[in-house]
């Protein structure tokens, strides 16, 4: 049996997706974040030393980090949502599978440090954490974000999902950074809006959302 150690509102909410629609019998451990950091709670420490999430167990193993976890769980079902080897659709795959984590979840992440960087400060360094923080922001993070959200139209222009025709578990990745993209309202463009759209329509996304709990991105 395979178990998923699942933080709400949080990036574990795809590999609950990724096993209802490969049709793995799963159990769910669901932890609340810290209503004042928002942070994972130290009870995740215990299955993995970093105390992140999403975590996997089975069959004596852990596995951490979602694109290892993707990895694990797709050859556990027999390649399933993978293309096959040797293939332009592999060859996007394999990129797409990587990027989602090394390189579009950076600026977004960078964003809500930012963000909440004033607002947690002492309050007569405020109005000059605000002001690095907006520097920050308007001058590299908000061009970072236009550039990736760029990138994604443009893949999406080309095909209905990010490695070609078929829906893969690359798309599965790419769904946290699109959703907290835009959930912020940070201009996300018409063929991401429509992607986004077909994705919630699956039904295995909307059992994992049964499964899952709060999760704010849906």
């Amino acid at each position: 049996m395979i178990t998923v150690h699942h933080l709400e509102n949080s990036r574990s909410q795809r590999v609950l997706w990724l096993l209802e629609e490969l049709g793995l019998d799963y159990t769910v451990t669901r932890y609340p974040r810290d209503p004042a950091t928002m942070l994972a709670p130290r009870a995740l420490r215990a299955v993995h030393p970093l105390g992140k999430s999403p975590v996997v167990e089975a069959d004596g193993r852990v596995v951490a980090e979602t694109g290892a976890i993707v990895e694990f769980l797709t050859a556990r079902a027999g390649g399933a949502l993978v293309p096959p080897p040797g293939t332009p659709e592999r060859d996007r795959y394999t990129y797409t599978l990587h990027y989602a984590e090394g390189s579009a979840m950076p600026p977004l992440l960078l964003k809500l440090v930012f963000a909440r960087l004033a607002p947690g400060s002492p309050a007569l360094l405020r109005p000059l954490v605000r002001a690095i923080a907006a520097r920050v922001t308007g001058g590299f993070v908000d061009p970072e974000l236009r550039r990736h959200a760029a990138f994604w139209e443009a893949e999406l222009a080309e095909r209905p999902y990010f490695c070609g025709s078929d829906f893969t578990a690359a798309d599965i990745m790419m769904s946290f950074p699109l959703e907290a993209f835009s959930a912020r309202g940070t201009g996300a463009g018409p063929r991401v809006t429509d992607w986004l759209a077909r994705i919630h329509a699956r039904p295995a996304y909307r059992r994992a959302l049964e499964q899952g709990g709060p999760y704010a991105y849906a």
